[in-house]
């Protein structure tokens, strides 16, 4: 069975989704490790009641940012996992690490990518008058937030809106659609090529696989 290695900083609200799918097969792959930058991350006791190894590396022990990705690495070659799983993973991995997973490396970002990269991305949409947000869930490269786009999906803005009302519909089309992008990767139907991410041999358009919920 496939191997899976989930990153995170925060509640692990995905990590829960991804951890039901592989629970009831509907990704046919194994979580062999969650990992955190954070050691008060809620993802950590997640992964404890699964019964899922997990670890926590801390900037401030190793002497630069390379330097402890080198050793995640190291860690993840060691369980043999086919695939790394950002799922909020509140940290800048290193290009040497993206180019030691190239192709390997799935992130999913809080907004319509290319807008907004980076953070903030609920309160800059508010600012800028937009009518719709959404997620992207995208393979990594050296520039944050610039992989191939596999999957985007679009939620509405209303104007009595507040960030935490974006925020809840945002993310009920993450938990809905990472499990399904990760499935694509484990049964083969996913992979990237060059700077291109490909379903079932076909190259995806700029913007990924379009799911409109507005």
């Amino acid at each position: 069975m496939k191997k899976i290695v989930v990153l995170i900083s925060g509640y692990g609200e995905n990590l829960q989704a991804i951890i039901d799918a592989c629970q009831s097969r509907y990704i046919n792959a194994e979580i062999i490790g969650v990992f955190s930058n954070k050691a008060d991350a809620f993802g950590l006791q997640r992964a404890q009641s699964a019964g899922i190894f997990h670890r926590t590396f801390l900037r401030h022990d190793y002497a630069d940012n390379l330097a402890m990705d080198r050793h995640i690495g190291d860690e993840i070659d060691n369980l043999g996992a086919d695939l790394i799983v950002l799922a909020g993973y509140m940290k800048i991995l290193s290009a040497e690490f993206t180019r030691r997973f190239a192709g390997k490396i799935l992130n999913i970002h809080p907004s319509l990518l290319p807008k907004y990269a980076g953070l903030h991305t609920y309160q800059r949409a508010i600012d800028a008058g937009e009518t719709e947000h959404g997620m992207t869930i995208h393979f990594v490269n050296e520039k944050v937030d610039g992989g191939a786009i596999v999957l985007q999906a679009k939620v509405p803005i209303f104007p009595d809106d507040n960030i935490t009302d974006i925020e809840e519909r945002v993310k009920t089309q993450e938990i809905r659609f990472y499990p399904l992008v990760i499935k694509w990767f484990m049964d083969g139907r996913l992979t990237q090529k060059g700077d291109g991410a490909y379903l079932d041999g076909n190259l995806l358009p700029p913007q990924g696989y379009a799911v409109d919920e507005s």
